[in-house]
């Protein structure tokens, strides 16, 4: 029974590392497009500017964690089974979770974005860049720790 209880935790810290990459990749696009549309240096107050984050911010982070969720868990899992502890396992499999939201966005026909506006895509794969290294700081320290743990006492 405990170890049932083990792998529920391994999977809520999952869960919360999930959580964590995307409300930071929905943070990286939002300061991204705030200072494409020049928001943050001219007109608004930092007071608006802060406020409308609170909201957007997490408003962002369900669309990120929604489109990034099927590919994001492959990359876990597999993380997962080889034990990788590294950051930059964890940044470039941001980006590849990131290129492939490009590519799906691209077959369903609403590709028109990466080719009028660079900065769609290379701010799309910076933010999971940014994603993956948020994980890689809550959860993917931790990879592989439950092939270590012995499974009966030692005597």
């Amino acid at each position: 029974m405990s170890r049932v209880l083990v792998y529920l935790g391994k999977f809520a810290h999952m869960v919360l590392g999930y959580a964590a990459a995307s409300i930071a990749a929905s943070a990286f696009l939002n300061v991204v497009f705030l200072g494409v549309a020049s928001l943050i240096a001219t007109d608004i107050p930092p007071e608006v500017a802060s406020g409308s984050m609170v909201f957007t911010i997490p408003f962002i982070a369900l669309f990120v964690a929604y489109f990034g969720f099927v590919p994001a868990v492959v990359v876990m899992l597999l993380a997962e089974l080889l034990g990788k502890r590294d950051w930059l396992f964890y940044a470039l499999a941001g980006g590849f979770v990131a290129l492939v939201f490009i590519g799906v966005a691209y077959q369903s026909g609403d590709g028109g974005f990466a080719y009028r506006d660079p900065l769609w895509p290379v701010s799309i794969i910076g933010s999971g860049l940014v994603g993956g290294i948020a994980y890689w700081f809550v959860t993917g320290r931790f990879a592989g720790a439950l092939r270590n743990t012995p499974t009966s006492p030692a005597p």
